[in-house]
């Protein structure tokens, strides 16, 4: 960052503070320590995907976000819902001075993205960080929603959460005994996925068994071709991350081609079944859990928990 550009932000960042002076009356503990947050923030700016979730399922709008993986610039299961809100970069490479320009009261971030600049992001406003991201939405939520003055709502819309997952369960009875595969097509790369991911956390959590090379409580392997035996199960979610570009789709339309691909016993039954990425693995928060669960719902014939 150049001198100037500093100067720029630090004039910002004493501005805000001189200016806004939020009243501070409670202590959060998170991945980064301590902070004091103002017992009812009005301006929060949010830096990950599943904490705008996790917000908006409150009934709470940020001022700013982080912009979503897919869309222009949100996914389109929440664009609806974010209206004038204002993007401020990404996950990985956040705005700083459009933050502070924001005049927040209160910084929602995550450690693995955002520790470098903590210190910056707390000269701005409060901020409160989670630890990881992968399966922890559901920690993450209550953390956020505390941290934003409505953990009684956070706590009510997670218990909801949970109560459609033990519904699904009962009503899937000896479904759940069908092993889920799940793969990604990704520009030139396919990952399998494992239990420690978004979507693998939910089947766990329902009680679907997964394929024994795959049922495991790690993220993910980046596999090739040789390796697509190993993505048999009984049925088959697959998801593509596709940009605009075509790569993703290029990288998926390769795979669904090739001979092993084609002889898999679960394509050859006709339980391979392409699903949304945003809401099966990028998005990772409390919307797309539930859209998830509509889709398996779906899938499987099974009555609406909604």
């Amino acid at each position: 960052m150049s001198l100037l550009r500093s100067t720029r932000l630090a004039l910002v960042a004493l501005t805000v503070l001189a200016g806004l002076q939020p009243v501070v009356g409670r202590e959060i503990t998170h991945a980064m320590g301590v902070t004091d947050v103002p017992d009812h923030p009005q301006r929060i700016v949010v830096l990950t995907n599943e904490g705008t979730e996790a917000l908006l399922a409150v009934g709470i709008t940020p001022v700013g976000a982080v912009r979503s993986w897919l869309g222009s610039p949100w996914y389109e299961h929440i664009a609806t819902q974010m209206g004038n809100v204002m993007v401020v970069g990404e996950e990985s490479a956040v705005d700083l001075e459009a933050i502070a320009a924001l005049q927040p009261d209160l910084i929602i971030g995550n450690k693995t993205r955002q520790e470098k600049i903590y210190d910056q992001l707390s000269a701005i406003a409060p901020t409160v960080m989670s630890e990881r991201l992968r399966g922890d939405w559901k920690i993450n939520m209550a953390l956020y929603t505390d941290a934003a003055g409505v953990k009684d709502a956070g706590t009510a819309a997670l218990a909801t959460f949970d109560g459609r997952v033990k519904a699904l369960a009962a009503e899937a009875g000896p479904l759940l005994k069908e092993r889920i595969s799940l793969a990604r097509f990704m520009p030139s790369m396919t990952r399998m996925y494992y239990k420690d991911t978004f979507a693998g956390l939910i089947l766990s959590e329902v009680g679907f068994a997964r394929p024994a090379i795959q049922d495991q409580d790690a993220f993910a392997d980046e596999i090739g071709k040789e390796r697509i035996p190993d993505l048999d199960g009984d049925r088959l979610f697959y998801f593509v991350y596709e940009t605009g570009d075509g790569a993703g789709d290029n990288q998926a339309s390769d795979w669904l081609a090739d001979p092993l691909w084609l002889n898999l016993p679960v394509v050859k039954a006709g339980k391979a079944f392409p699903v949304s990425d945003a809401i099966w693995n990028t998005a990772g928060g409390y919307i797309a859990a539930n859209l998830m669960l509509d889709d398996i719902e779906a899938n499987f014939g099974l009555a609406s928990t909604r």
